[in-house]
């Protein structure tokens, strides 16, 4: 090999490294600018399907960006998480679908996520699971992004 392909190599591997400690785009600011749903969604009610908490960020603090998103589920009954079934959405006037986004952090004992980013103001998240016995559970939490 030269010392070209080598310098190339080394330049490639520095750049992966580097790019995975960045942060992503959890939401866009065009995404933040986009009209609120007209009315709030509420989701109540008890349900046999798994649980649902946020573990960070705080829900009740503001956060700085980059922030860590971490999600816990909780299976019940001896069931199993089916993360196929999992859907991340910003609720707008027309929904925004963050499944993808967050694919990489997804397991069957959450969402674990590192240095999201998110313009200031609050954000509505819904989260959505089902089990292995079919049951489903949707959770809405604001995420409140500091200037």
């Amino acid at each position: 090999m030269s010392r070209n392909q080598i310098a190339g190599l080394i330049a490639c591997g520095l750049m992966s490294v580097s790019a995975a400690s960045h942060a992503f785009k959890l939401i866009s600011e065009k995404e933040a600018a986009l009209p609120d749903p007209p009315t709030a969604l509420v989701v109540r009610g008890i349900t046999r399907g798994p649980g649902i908490r946020m573990a960070a960020p705080d829900p009740d603090a503001a956060v700085t960006v980059p922030f860590n998103l971490k999600v816990i589920f909780q299976p019940r009954g001896g069931s199993k998480i089916d993360t196929s079934s999992v859907k991340v959405t910003y609720l707008k006037a027309q929904p925004i679908d963050l499944s993808g986004r967050i694919k990489s952090g997804l397991s069957e004992g959450g969402i674990d996520v590192k240095n999201a980013e998110a313009p200031s103001g609050s954000h509505a998240i819904q989260i959505s699971v089902a089990d292995s016995e079919g049951r489903k559970t949707s959770a809405v939490f604001t995420l409140k992004v500091a200037k």
